[in-house]
């Protein structure tokens, strides 16, 4: 909203200086601070009010030991995130880029089905909350609603159905009539990803944050075309827009560290973590850089390749066997660090790092190209 008012005092009355707002770099530095005061002022506002409707962390049984001390902590402080995200973002971007109403749409369905999920385990103390296949059916939806719309986008035309492919020049990969079901498993395997990583404080938003910030590069240069030209990967006109988003969700989960970070005064919930997983995803699928998130979102990757892993062993064993076996002490493997006695802390920071050479990698794959 801001960035049609600026445009039109600056065309109308030429307001000295508003005509700096029409570059992306300068709204997205104003929306990264806006995301951050968003934060600052909402967090202490939602976590006493969850505080005084009692609103917390149920005890996990299934968690290690170390994690029951946390229950009845704050928890849906996704609210906070979101928020923080989509407000900017609104103020500060073109709403009525493709770029950002698919986005945008992606990130704000996932919330609800995340603040839905919430509601039932925390408020109506519903032990496993929404049922699981009434959630992946939501997520189904939200992944077909996006396939569509860059399938048939006008300004997705040509590429609709490409993807960059990592590392190599010249060579892009054609997903063709797979394309829509691409799609949908990219956002749900991305949804779940994130929410199965946040299971330590400040773990989710922390790597969320670096493989934000990451894709903020990546989306201003696939929208300029003097970089993507000389980079040699996919020109799309207006998709710089979403480094708006990226540069919001970057200060908005670095000011959520704030409050999360260990010991955690609140946690994000399924209200956070689901709708953060499903913006990566379509973020991914709007700058043409599917092929890159077992890389950038290489953290996410390993915690569901573990789960996957420790499921398929145990059952395997169990059915061979007899007796089902474990390759980890626990799943996702953060716990099983854990059960090593790494500190809380200590595995995050590692993690964080971890995160931070993934997202390096995936940016020098401009240049091996």
């Amino acid at each position: 909203m801001l960035y049609y008012l600026f445009e039109y005092l600056h065309t109308k009355f030429d307001v000295p200086g508003l005509g700096a707002f029409k570059y992306i770099t300068t709204r997205s530095a104003a929306a990264a601070v806006t995301s951050l005061i968003l934060t600052f002022y909402l967090g202490p506002k939602i976590i006493n009010w969850l505080r005084k409707n009692q609103i917390g962390e149920s005890k996990k049984v299934e968690a290690p030991k170390t994690h029951w001390s946390k229950e009845g902590t704050p928890t849906m402080g996704g609210i906070i995130v979101i928020s923080s995200i989509v407000i900017p973002v609104i103020l500060w971007a073109d709403i009525l880029s493709i770029f950002i109403i698919l986005v945008l749409t992606s990130t704000v369905w996932l919330f609800g089905v995340g603040l839905l999920d919430d509601y039932l385990k925390v408020i109506k103390r519903f032990r496993k909350g929404l049922i699981e296949r009434y959630k992946l059916i939501l997520q189904f939806f939200i992944g077909l609603i996006i396939g569509f719309a860059v399938y048939f986008a006008p300004e997705f035309a040509q590429v609709n159905t490409a993807t960059t492919l990592p590392f190599f020049k010249d060579l892009n990969f054609d997903f063709s009539y797979f394309y829509i079901p691409v799609v949908i498993f990219i956002i749900m395997a991305t949804a779940n990803a994130v929410n199965l990583t946040d299971g330590l404080d400040g773990l989710a938003a922390g790597t969320v944050s670096i493989a934000m910030l990451a894709l903020a590069i990546f989306s201003y240069v696939t929208g300029n075309a003097v970089y993507s030209d000389y980079l040699n990967i996919i020109f799309l006109p207006g998709a710089g827009e979403l480094t708006i988003f990226c540069a919001a969700a970057v200060g908005a989960t670095l000011g959520f560290l704030w409050f999360n970070s260990y010991p955690a005064q609140i946690f994000m919930g399924d209200t956070g973590s689901l709708a953060l997983g499903g913006a990566l995803g379509t973020l991914c699928v709007l700058v043409k850089k599917e092929l890159l998130l077992p890389i950038l979102g290489g953290i996410f990757f390993t915690e569901t390749v573990s789960v996957l892993i420790q499921r398929f062993y145990f059952k395997y064993t169990k059915k061979r066997y007899g007796e089902g076996k474990r390759i980890f002490k626990m799943a996702p493997i953060h716990h099983h660090f854990e059960l090593l006695d790494w500190p809380e802390p200590k595995i995050v920071v590692r993690f964080y790092i971890v995160a931070v050479i993934l997202a390096i990698i995936s940016l020098t794959t401009f240049k091996i190209r």
